[in-house]
Order: structure tokens, then C-alpha cells, then sequence
């Protein structure tokens, strides 16, 4: 499984939340909600230090990451992140 953040998703994040290099952002499965991924979840987004991180990339110098307890929201497939202007939204996609 691999996880990827677009360039405009990391500018949203740094725009946003004033994320910066060195930081943490977590993703995580939360019950309710609606998602393209599973039905009856959505995902989180956290600023929060990785505890047991089953996948992660760095991107600016921004660690984005799932822990090992969130993994089964995406179903052992890869994960990309990313921000659409004409939304002004961060979207979920699997792959």
C-alpha cells in the first residue's frame, strides 16, 4: 500500500492549517459521515505525532501517515490525497 499527497494538497495543508516541515498529519478512519471509501466512515485528519504508523510519506518536509489501526479503512490498496480548488476540498481516492 502506498500513500501519495498531490502538491496542492500539501499547499492546502501548509495554506490551511500553517503546517510545516517537520509536522505530522495523520489520517484516520471515523464512524459516520460519507466517503467514496467505505460506506458509513469517513476519514480524519489530525495534526498528531505517528504512535505505530503502518504507512507513511514525506512530502515538503511534512510526514502524512495512517497508523496500523486505521490501515483496514483502505483495504490494503494505495491511498492518494488530494485538494481540488473548484471544491475546495481534500479528496480520498483509492487505487
Amino acid at each position: 500500500m502506498n500513500l501519495t499527497i498531490t502538491p496542492s494538497a500539501v499547499a492546502w495543508f501548509a495554506n490551511e492549517w500553517g503546517v510545516q516541515a517537520g509536522e505530522h498529519i495523520r489520517f484516520f478512519a471515523r464512524y459516520g459521515g460519507s466517503s467514496t471509501v467505505q460506506d458509513g466512515f469517513s476519514m480524519g485528519i489530525a495534526k498528531d505525532e505517528p504512535k505505530a504508523a503502518a504507512v507513511s510519506t514525506v512530502e515538503q518536509g511534512i510526514t502524512f501517515f495512517l497508523e496500523q489501526d486505521d490501515i483496514w479503512y483502505v483495504n490494503g490498496k494505495d491511498l492518494t490525497v488530494d485538494y481540488l480548488a473548484e471544491k475546495d476540498e481534500v479528496v480520498f481516492e483509492l487505487t
